[in-house]
């Protein structure tokens, strides 16, 4: 069963918390904090396996978490870090946030290896925050939250070339006859219900994929039928091949039909069409060739869209259309078609921050951009002071101190420095 869309639900590790400790030996004059750090949460890493070519396995499985960082414990012992959770995917599958549906990451590429969502920071223990004044902190940071998300993989194959048209054409032909595909054939509709690539080789010795893409019917872009599912498999084509009937056997108007699946793709995604460039291969002469001229009237003196015609079942002028093919793809980028990533995590969580009354009359304030923040100020300067003092308060840090009920004279400390609270 050919599956090239799930939704899945991914977290990352939690942040193991710090510990609480002191040191208390017999003969050891100078105890002391000695918490340890809890351990860092695990990653959510997709990877390229060149064995899967479908998202099946995702049917069955939809929760995919990392391990979770572990407390830290006493004599300064780091928590154990939590396990990162690999999962693999095939080659051309594109990550997107469920919710935005913006592109998170593109695993095009042999084997590449992406962290998705990072753990989280595992907490400080108490040994970090003992001071001259407070020699006995009875505090340990938290360890940061894990990520979770819904994500969506979308499956596009890789493939230089596409070939679209009605069933019963004789893509599926084309494709055994120029490739090392070995597709199911028969003389029915939808014989075909999955992409098939095969590897082709012309008579110059040059190679390059091409792509059975079934199912493109009148109304595929709405949802009609198959094509819906596999119009996405377009998209990663650098050229398109119409394969259509130009002996009309099912009595259907070839031209039609090229301009029916012309509007389907422009409905799908207008830019397949501006970027693509397009052949026609007009199949079965063997059987008649009475649309020929007009299809090379039409299409290829009016529209400048080449017509080749050929023959899949007798493997007639088929080197003709391969090296039109080909001249069409030299003149192409030989990088694949890739997407970029849009998808940022929710600024809001990255400035969050919380404050908590330790002890009375000492306030504890943590959050990643206050830690930054601190990071880049030189708070040694009056500027660069006055700079940091304006950052609390817009930030609304100075507010939830006096919401937790701060008074003058209280301390408060921001990763590991300690202030004086003076209105």
């Amino acid at each position: 069963m050919f599956v090239d869309h799930v939704k899945i639900f991914v977290r990352s590790g939690r942040g193991g918390d710090g510990h609480v400790s002191f040191r208390r030996e017999k003969y050891v004059p100078n105890g002391g904090p000695d918490g340890g750090d809890g351990g860092t949460g695990g990653d959510i890493i997709f990877q390229v396996d060149s064995g899967i070519n479908t998202l099946l396995n995702f049917k069955h499985i939809r929760q995919y978490k990392a391990g979770d960082g572990e407390p830290g414990a006493k004599k300064r012992c780091h928590g154990k870090d939590g396990l990162d959770k690999v999962i693999r995917v095939p080659k051309g599958t594109i990550i997107r946030e469920a919710e935005s549906q913006k592109i998170i990451a593109d695993m095009y590429l042999d084997d590449q290896q992406e962290i998705i969502f990072k753990g989280g920071k595992g907490g400080k223990g108490n040994q970090h925050f003992a001071t001259p004044t407070r020699q006995a902190p009875k505090y340990a940071e938290k360890g940061r939250d894990a990520k979770e998300y819904w994500v969506t993989l979308e499956l596009k194959m890789l493939a230089d070339v596409g070939l679209v048209g009605f069933p019963n054409v004789g893509k599926s032909t084309l494709l055994s006859m120029v490739s090392n595909a070995q597709p199911k054939i028969a003389d029915y509709h939808f014989t075909t219900l999955s992409p098939n690539l095969g590897v082709v080789t012309n008579r110059f010795g040059k190679q390059f994929v091409m792509a059975d893409i079934p199912g493109i019917i009148e109304g595929a872009s709405d949802g009609v039928g198959l094509g819906f599912n596999f119009l996405r498999h377009i998209e990663r084509t650098k050229v398109i091949v119409h394969v259509v009937d130009a002996a009309g056997t099912e009595g259907r108007d070839p031209k039609s039909d090229i301009l029916t699946i012309i509007k389907e793709l422009d409905k799908y995604n207008p830019q397949i069409l501006e970027t693509k460039p397009q052949i026609i291969a007009a199949n079965k002469i063997d059987i008649s060739s009475e649309y020929i001229a007009e299809l090379t009237e039409f299409f290829e003196i009016g529209r400048g869209i080449k017509v080749v015609p050929i023959s899949a079942a007798s493997n007639s002028n088929l080197q003709t259309l391969l090296q039109e093919i080909d001249t069409l793809l030299s003149s192409l980028p030989v990088d694949n078609i890739t997407f970029e990533p849009e998808f940022v995590e929710d600024e809001i969580s990255k400035e969050s921050f919380t404050v908590s009354e330790i002890e009375s009359g000492y306030f504890a304030v943590s959050g990643v951009g206050v830690e930054k923040m601190i990071g880049y100020t030189s708070l040694d300067s009056e500027k660069g002071f006055a700079f940091f003092q304006k950052y609390l308060r817009d930030k609304g840090i100075i507010d939830s101190l006096e919401q937790a009920g701060i008074k003058e004279g209280d301390t408060v400390r921001i990763y590991d420095i300690e202030f004086e609270y003076y209105k």
